[in-house]
């Protein structure tokens, strides 16, 4: 174990940091428990389907579309509240909604699935 000092916004952490080999970096890497996934309110997305994600955390303030609608690349998915901010989450490309993943008033992380499209 190492032991360092960070400094946060001039806040100073003590951490420990563990040094692995690399038989360790693997075995553990295998063995590493995975987070759980969000639950989702519709179906998953199928294979070749886009999928729109958060770019950043914050709250949905409008869903403009819904499953089975089509859509044209720059349609306006949803809005997002950032920082007191209205962001416009766009199509990257035409498609049909696949599932919509939020809902007005949904609190959301960087990269949660918003919505898929095919």
């Amino acid at each position: 174990m190492k032991k360092y000092r960070v400094n946060v916004n001039g806040t100073a952490y003590e951490v420990e940091i563990e040094e692995m080999s690399a038989s360790d970096v693997s075995s553990a890497s295998a063995s590493a428990p995975t987070a759980a996934p969000k639950a989702e309110s519709a179906a998953p997305a199928s294979a070749g389907a886009l999928t729109v994600k958060s770019p950043m955390p914050g709250t949905i303030l409008s869903v403009n579309v819904s499953t089975g609608q089509s859509v044209k690349k720059g349609d306006i998915l949803m809005i997002l509240e950032a920082m007191k901010m209205e962001n416009e989450i766009l199509a990257s490309q035409d498609g049909t909604v696949a599932s919509v993943n939020v809902t007005k008033g949904a609190a959301v992380d960087s990269g949660d699935v918003l919505c898929t499209l095919n």
